[in-house]
């Protein structure tokens, strides 16, 4: 019951929220912030401690000092100069250069706001950042966040500390956007502009939207780029209950359907499944990686699958 007093301990913690934010923010959003605060503080550290580490290595391995040779010591590693120099075999230690940047693009156009289930995709969102925040924060990675729809709508530059990791929270779940269309590209041309060092990037939206080839390859090449797709079962099949009107969140287009006809239920879950397969060999052709999280399962099993399958191909 370990765990159980862990969640206990952390459900009696505040997260380090301010007399400023207290007094703008609306209750429901700072219930909000708060029970994510809890439970990804928790997965953070319980359940994904180490998965995050192994599946993403530092800038490389820096020397540290030499010692006396002992036995099992890799033979590779000895110090040929101080060898000869003291008279018996040295070796070289080194640590690896652990400190990273983590971004995270999130997509906040009015496509994210929606959700068939107990959460918004947007909402997904900003859980999904919160965990992955905190789990970079744990390895004493900067984070840093990038909220965008067809602009970039906010910045907030790396830095460390749990405080951080709740601003990054709470700007997700209370941020009204200004406009309502994605353009992908200029978040991800944004992202090479600003972070000039590589880093680790997760690009976090429903991909409802095409025409960010040529940046999704230079991101890339210049960062460790995973796509996080965010999606919702009625993307993927309607409930037959007769007549509905629909309408785009980004454009407003409105069309009446028959979600009781046959034919409309075939080509519709057809379209999906299509659009699916379009979009997963579209990123693999890319060599960025893709994970695919719905608003109506649990995430966590999803991301250490992926950690470990990243360990696994390092």
């Amino acid at each position: 019951m370990d765990w159980l007093n862990k969640i206990t301990r952390w459900g009696k913690e505040e997260p380090p929220v301010s007399r400023e934010a207290r007094a703008v923010l609306p209750e429901d959003v700072l219930r909000r912030i708060r029970a994510i605060h809890i439970r990804t503080n928790y997965l953070a550290n319980e359940v994904m401690a180490g998965e995050y580490e192994s599946a993403f290595r530092g800038r490389g391995m820096e020397f540290e000092e030499v010692r006396e040779y002992s036995f099992g010591d890799d033979v590779r590693m000895i110090d040929w100069n101080v060898t000869a120099r003291m008279g018996h075999p040295y070796v070289k230690l080194y640590r690896e250069e652990r400190e990273m940047t983590m971004m995270l693009l999130v997509d906040l156009s009015t496509s994210q706001k929606f959700g068939s289930g107990q959460r918004l995709k947007s909402e997904l969102a900003a859980e999904l950042a919160a965990v992955l925040a905190y789990t970079a924060i744990k390895s004493n990675d900067k984070v840093g966040l990038i909220i965008f729809t067809d602009r970039v709508e906010k910045f907030i530059p790396p830095k460390k500390g749990r405080g951080h990791v709740w601003r990054v929270i709470r700007e997700i779940l209370s941020f009204s956007p200004v406009q309502k269309d994605t353009r992908i590209e200029v978040a991800l041309d944004y992202l090479n502009r600003v972070v000039n060092k590589r880093s680790i990037a997760f690009l976090v939206s429903d991909f409802l939207t095409a025409g960010f080839e040529k940046s999704l390859k230079i991101a890339n090449q210049k960062h460790d780029l995973v796509a996080i797709h965010l999606s919702d079962p009625r993307e993927e099949a309607i409930p037959k209950i007769g007549l509905v009107e629909l309408e785009d969140a980004e454009t407003g287009e409105r069309v009446v359907i028959d979600t009781s006809d046959f034919i409309f239920e075939r080509d519709f879950e057809s379209y999906a499944r299509r659009v699916e397969k379009e979009r997963v060999n579209f990123f693999r052709s890319l060599g960025v990686d893709l994970v695919r999280i719905r608003t109506d399962r649990p995430y966590t099993d999803t991301l250490i699958r992926f950690f470990r399958m990243r360990e696994k191909r390092r």
